[in-house]
């Protein structure tokens, strides 16, 4: 599971830019969900072969009890709460403030690793200036520069130093439990259908515990098939009885995602696609799993908002056009055998084995049919093909001036190998890779 990284502090010392240095990024992969005043961002980090989620917050002021300021110092306590370690974050030029103060004593009551960064440090990393900071109590003060991404890659060993990482990209051993994650908004009914799912396959669920949150997956088997669902919509224990509750946190449908084999995106019908759902799905396809799109409620629409949905889904989710879309009603237990076989698909197609030499004869079979574009002089040579991985399913294609190659192309590759190996439900990547060329360092 991708440890998490909350980074707090008090307004204007840097926080979002230290963000989008971590996530590469300008913005949040999961941008701001609505309901809240100032809500948190998620994005993906990453440092070297290390894959993390980082959480930006609004700016921290622990004993503020009134209006925006109160539900931002909210927000912020969800986020610590969800973290396995915290970046605390101060202004190196601006100096202690007792607002720091508030929020070093705040933190050293929650039992969560704290890293302390002496933002916008530039030029300042043996400045005597640093000292001030050892009065908080957070140990050393590392000198950053967010806007110039100095001291960053320490700052981030420092917050990961004490979290394991195992690789997660380990293959799918044949006969082990499929991993599912019922993602998707509140409301959409994901309680619903895992409650129906449980009482209707009479399952026998339990606890089994993760990393410092406990991440629920509920053990059962359908058909001879084995399942581990991976709870995003907040499972809990109540005595011996599973009590689904609609809690929605952002972090758990991440690392549900991330952990999962396949991924149930829930949509409600009777709101369409909204910029969450889409947000979600690109996500989904960011993490290459497998996908399987269901339309619940679908029995409480008329024919008439049944047509705008359905071209919703194609426009605002047409980078998951290979995903299938099956409509259902958790409540009425409609639909939901056709999922369980979509699903089962989606799995085989992600896991699927695909011989170098059939690989390779399809890839000439499509130059034959159609060959890829000259570029200027050099018109991209595509020679043979092999599997480069699994779930998501990766093609290496190998040959000479392939960055030449233009995405058209790749997609027309694409569509020719879904075809033959009739892959559903899972993205497919190709990579193209070119040999030297022999006569480049001629004299």
């Amino acid at each position: 599971m991708k440890p998490v990284i909350a980074i707090v502090g008090r307004p204007n010392v840097g926080k979002s830019t230290l963000f989008n240095r971590l996530t590469k990024s300008r913005d949040a992969i999961v941008a701001d969900f609505s309901g809240l005043t100032r809500d948190r961002h998620y994005g993906d980090g990453r440092i070297g072969d290390r894959e993390f989620i980082v959480v930006d917050t609004g700016g921290f002021e622990p004993t503020s009890d009134s209006g925006i300021v109160k539900e931002m110092a909210k927000q912020t306590r969800q986020a610590v709460a969800e973290a396995d370690a915290v970046i605390f974050v101060v202004d190196i030029r601006a100096g202690l403030s007792a607002q720091d103060h508030d929020i070093a004593r705040y933190l050293r009551t929650v039992g969560k690793t704290v890293v302390l960064a002496a933002n916008k440090a530039e030029g300042m990393v043996e400045s005597p200036l640093l000292g001030e900071f050892f009065e908080l109590g957070m140990g050393e003060p590392l000198p950053v520069s967010s806007a110039h991404g100095q001291g960053i890659r320490s700052l981030t060993d420092a917050a990961l130093a004490s979290f394991e990482f195992v690789d997660e990209e380990a293959e799918v051993e044949e006969g082990s439990p499929i991993r599912l994650a019922v993602a998707g908004r509140p409301n959409v009914g994901k309680s619903t259908l895992i409650n129906t799912w449980l009482g209707e396959e009479r399952l026998v669920a339990f606890d089994m515990p993760g990393t410092t949150r406990d991440a629920i997956t509920v053990p059962f088997e359908r058909n001879g098939q084995k399942f581990e669902l991976i709870d995003t919509a907040g499972l809990r224990r109540k005595g011996k009885v599973f009590e689904a509750i609609e809690k929605f946190s952002v972090v758990k449908t991440l690392q549900a995602i991330a952990d999962a084999n396949v991924v149930l995106l829930l949509l409600d019908a009777t709101q369409g696609v909204t910029d969450q759902d889409a947000h979600i799905a690109g996500y989904i396809l960011e993490s290459g799993r497998a996908v399987v799109i269901a339309v619940n409620k679908w029995d409480a629409v008329d024919d008439y908002q049944k047509q705008l949905l359905q071209r919703s889904i194609e426009q605002r989710l047409a980078f998951l056009k290979f995903a299938p879309v099956m409509n259902i009603s958790a409540t009425r237990r409609q639909g939901l055998g056709p999922v369980w076989k979509a699903i089962a698909d989606a799995h085989a197609s992600a896991t699927r084995k695909m011989s170098t030499p059939v690989l390779t004869r399809l890839l000439l079979d499509a130059v034959e049919h159609q060959t890829p574009q000259r570029a200027g002089m050099f018109r991209p040579k595509l020679r043979y093909a092999h599997q480069g991985g699994m779930n998501p399913p990766i093609v290496v294609v190998h040959g000479n001036s392939l960055e030449h190659v233009t995405d058209a192309y790749k997609r027309f590759l694409e569509g020719r190998i879904r075809d033959h190996f009739k892959l559903t439900g899972t993205p497919l990547r190709i990579e193209m890779r070119s040999g030297k060329n022999p006569f480049d360092a001629k004299g």
